[in-house]
This record gives C-alpha cells, sequence and structure tokens, in this order.
C-alpha cells in the first residue's frame, strides 16, 4: 500500500457514508461493505487494498455497482440507527476527539503522549531501516503490514493534535455561513 495515498476520501467519491462511518463507532460496518462489494476479506488492509483499486481504475464493473449498492444499504442502515445524514456523523467524530482531548488536559494524563511519541519514533525509525536494509522476502509482507498499521497509527496522531482537514473544511462552511 502506498504511503499517504488517502484512502478514505477515494471511497468517499464512491460511498461517502461509508468512508465517513470509517473513522467512527460504526466502522466495522464500512468495512465489510467495502470489502465485500469488492470481493475481500473484511479488514482494514483490506479496504485500503479496495480504494487503491479505485483509484487505479481497476474496479470491474461488477465491484463498481456492488460498491454503490453497499453505498446504498449502509446508508439505509445508519439512517435506521438514527443518523439523519453525513453531518452528524462528523459531529460525532468531532466530539469524540473533542472529549478525548479534554480528558488528556483536564486528568493531565501523559498516556497520549507517550503513544504518540512511541508511535512516531516507531513509524519513522521502521522507514530509515527499511531504507538502510535489504529485507528478506519472506520477511517483506509482515513489514509491509507493520508499515502500514504505523503509518496509519501516525495519521491518527496527527489527526488527534492537530486536527483533520474535515474539521478544518467544517470551520471553513461556518465561518463562511455567517
Amino acid at each position: 500500500m502506498s504511503d499517504g495515498f488517502d484512502w478514505k476520501g477515494t471511497i468517499g467519491k464512491v460511498a461517502p457514508w461509508i468512508a465517513t462511518t470509517l473513522g467512527g463507532p460504526a466502522a466495522g460496518l464500512a468495512l465489510d461493505a467495502v470489502c465485500k462489494a469488492v470481493g475481500l476479506e473484511p479488514s482494514l488492509a483490506n479496504a485500503q487494498k479496495a480504494a487503491e483499486m479505485a483509484a487505479a481504475g481497476s474496479l470491474t464493473g461488477e465491484q463498481y455497482l456492488a460498491l454503490r449498492q453497499s453505498e446504498e444499504s449502509h446508508e439505509a442502515k445508519m439512517v435506521e440507527l438514527g443518523y439523519k445524514n453525513l453531518a452528524d456523523l462528523e459531529e460525532i467524530a468531532f466530539k469524540d476527539r473533542d472529549s478525548a482531548r479534554q480528558r488528556e488536559v483536564n486528568t493531565k494524563d501523559f498516556t497520549p503522549r507517550i503513544l504518540a511519541y512511541s508511535v512516531t519514533v516507531g513509524f519513522f525509525g521502521l522507514l530509515y531501516f527499511l531504507s538502510r536494509r535489504a529485507v528478506p522476502p519472506e520477511s517483506r509482507d509482515l513489514l509491509n503490514i507493520m508499515l502500514g498499521t504505523l503509518g496509519t497509527a501516525w495519521v491518527s496522531v496527527i489527526t488527534y493534535y492537530f486536527g483533520s482537514s474535515a474539521g478544518s473544511d467544517r470551520k471553513t462552511e461556518i465561518i463562511g455561513s455567517k
């Protein structure tokens, strides 16, 4: 999987409800919807693979149609669960991040910082290691999984501490409406 690839954004072009749900409490439903539509076992790595296939234009017509149908089915499930629109899901995700930040401030808990530093050191340490050493073929898949997992975790750390582009877009929208 490519580093820095916006797989959620790519899925969001075809299936916005699924992409928005990937970061929230119903992420499991979203992973199932994406992966099953393209014929893969549900997992984060396979959801990323499906997005890369979509971006490369390598989804078959049947897979694309299945993804659109999964989107419609997923939207119906989310409405049934009480979410009226995508803004409801984004608001929940925003409140979740905000409450985690407030908890850290109120309790003066160093755990999030320790984890953030550990993920950052692990991610860039692994990148450095991979750039300096030849990887034995039998370890390549394992190291790629580690790199993908650490890369995803590092993006979460950055989003936690600095916000996300979705939050920035929402602020711009609110400012523009005043």
